[in-house]
C-alpha cells in the first residue's frame, strides 16, 4: 500500500469472495483509497473504497453470522457482482475503525446544501450552495468559502431521504431536522453520487439509533415532560418563574430540575435552567406528539 495508512489493527475477517469459509486472523489496513485484509504478506484481499456502497456496524449477513461478534460489514462491487466482507475486533477497535472508514469514504465530498431550509415553522428563502462534506464522531460539517456549518448529530430529531429539484433537475436529497440554539432547523443536502448519499444516510442512522437508545433509558414522568416542554417553549421568560408557568410550587420544580439534570436533559445557566442538546431533542419530540 503506497498511500499513507489511517487504520492498522489485528482482527478477524472474512468475505464471500475469499477461498475460506471461516474467519481469518490478520491485519486490517485502511488508507484513503482502499481497505486491505491481509492474512499474511502473500495473502491479501483489497477492496477499493470507490467500490463500497454500504457500511453496517454490528450487522452480519446470516451466512457469515455464526463466527462474528463486534463487527463492521462492508458491501462492495467486484467484477460486476455485489459482495460483503466482515471485519471483527473488540468494541473499541470496531468503533474507531467504523468512524475512520466513514470519514475516508465521505470526507471532502462535494455537496449541494441548503443549511437552513426551515427555521422553526418558517420556510426560508435560502438557496442551495456548494460545500465540502466532512463527518466526525458526533457531527457533520459543511465547509464552504462562507464558513463552516456544523450539525451536532446529538441534536438531530428526524431525517429522511427525499427528492428535490436542484438546478433544474430532481436529485435525491437527505433532509434532516435538528436543534440549534433552542430552535428546530431543517437542513437539506444532496450529492451527485447516490452511493455516497446512501453511505451518509447509513452513518446518520447509526448515530441516530445510538441517541434513541440513550433516550429509551430515561424514564420521564408527566411532570418532568411538562417542565422540559415549558423550558423549551418559554423558560423564565420576562422574569416569570418556571413554577408559575407549569402551575407547580417552586420546591417541586427544583426537585424535578435536579432529576432532569441527572438525566442529562437540563443544565444550569446564568439565565436559569437551560435544555442540553439531548433535552432539546426530547422536548421537541414531545411537542410533535402533542401537535400531531
Amino acid at each position: 500500500m503506497s498511500e499513507s495508512v489511517i487504520a492498522d489493527f489485528v482482527g478477524n475477517f472474512n468475505a464471500e469472495v475469499m477461498a475460506t469459509t471461516e474467519p481469518v486472523k490478520g491485519r486490517v489496513l485502511l488508507s484513503q483509497k482502499r481497505l486491505v485484509l491481509a492474512a499474511n504478506e502473500n495473502d491479501k484481499f483489497t477492496i477499493p473504497l470507490s467500490s463500497i456502497f454500504d457500511v453496517a456496524v454490528g450487522h452480519v449477513p446470516p451466512d457469515l453470522g455464526d463466527f462474528f461478534d463486534s463487527t463492521v460489514t462492508v458491501a462492495f462491487e467486484r467484477n460486476d457482482s455485489r459482495h460483503v466482507a466482515v471485519v471483527e475486533g473488540d468494541d473499541d477497535k470496531i468503533s474507531k475503525f467504523s468512524t475512520v472508514l466513514f470519514k475516508a469514504i465521505l470526507n471532502g465530498t462535494e455537496t449541494t446544501v441548503k443549511e437552513r431550509a426551515r427555521v422553526g415553522g418558517r420556510v426560508t428563502d435560502d438557496a442551495f450552495s456548494t460545500a465540502k462534506l466532512f463527518v466526525s464522531d458526533g457531527s457533520v460539517e459543511f465547509r464552504s468559502s462562507d464558513g463552516v456549518f456544523v450539525v451536532d448529530l446529538a441534536t438531530v430529531t428526524d431525517f429522511q431521504r427525499t427528492t428535490r429539484e436542484i438546478a433544474g433537475s430532481d436529485r435525491p436529497t437527505l433532509t434532516f431536522r435538528h436543534m440549534m440554539d433552542g430552535t428546530a432547523v431543517t437542513t437539506m443536502a444532496a450529492m451527485a453520487s447516490p452511493r455516497k448519499m446512501s453511505i451518509l444516510g447509513r452513518y446518520l442512522r447509526i448515530e441516530y439509533s445510538d441517541l434513541m437508545e440513550d433516550l429509551q433509558d430515561i424514564e420521564l414522568t408527566d411532570d418532568k415532560t411538562e417542565i422540559l416542554v415549558a423550558i423549551y417553549s418559554t423558560g423564565d421568560m420576562d422574569g416569570m418563574p418556571l413554577a408559575d408557568i407549569v402551575g407547580t410550587d417552586s420546591s417541586a420544580v427544583t426537585m424535578l430540575l435536579r432529576d432532569l439534570e441527572e438525566d442529562g436533559l437540563v443544565q444550569d445557566s446564568s439565565d436559569g435552567p437551560k435544555l442540553t442538546p439531548k433535552g432539546e431533542v426530547v422536548a421537541s419530540r414531545h411537542l410533535e406528539d402533542v401537535n400531531s
